[in-house]
């Protein structure tokens, strides 16, 4: 085969490859639709080996005229799927599961570290970036949504915080 032919073939074949890679990665970030329930931006926390828990967060965006909310979870990758938030007691932050996440009515919820959360407890295997977590909510009105959401890198908010507040060494 021609250098060239060679070379341009190889070129278009890697760019296809990092197009197809790219779109696969970002599948998630766009999001999908589920009745007047869009779930956008899904993605699962990254665990270092031997760490039993991890986390996973969203954007649910409620594009209809009646109030929703998220009831339970559940995924294959953990023996146990908890609704959970951060709070507040007594100057230190909290994590406590809650019953319900609600999604008002033309409104949305965040689900972010630090905040609001699906914690996945008991994990089946280690959640490494590049894999993809199958997580399926039940909504008040009796519906189901799965929604996979890569697995991804997160920086700890109270870590950065505590570093912010170190005095620096000169």
């Amino acid at each position: 085969m021609n250098p060239l032919l060679r070379n341009l073939t190889l070129a278009a074949a890697t760019l296809f490859a990092a197009g197809s890679a790219f779109a696969d990665s970002h599948k998630g970030m766009h999001g999908m639709q589920h009745g007047d329930i869009q779930i956008q931006h899904a993605y699962a926390r990254a665990v270092p080996p031997g760490q039993p828990n991890s986390a996973a967060f969203m954007t649910l965006r409620n594009q209809g005229d009646a109030a929703n909310a998220v009831v339970s979870a559940s995924s294959s990758a953990a023996k146990v799927v908890e609704l959970h938030t951060h709070t507040m007691d007594g100057g230190m932050m909290k994590m406590r599961k809650i019953e319900k996440i609600d999604i008002p009515a033309k409104g949305e919820a965040v689900l972010k570290p630090g905040g609001l959360h699906i914690m996945l407890i008991g994990l089946k295997q280690q959640l490494k970036p590049g894999m993809k977590v199958s997580l399926t909510l039940k909504f008040s009105d009796g519906s189901e949504s799965t929604v996979d959401a890569p697995v991804q890198q997160v920086m700890k908010m109270m870590d950065h915080k505590m570093n912010d507040n170190k005095p620096m060494k000169h």
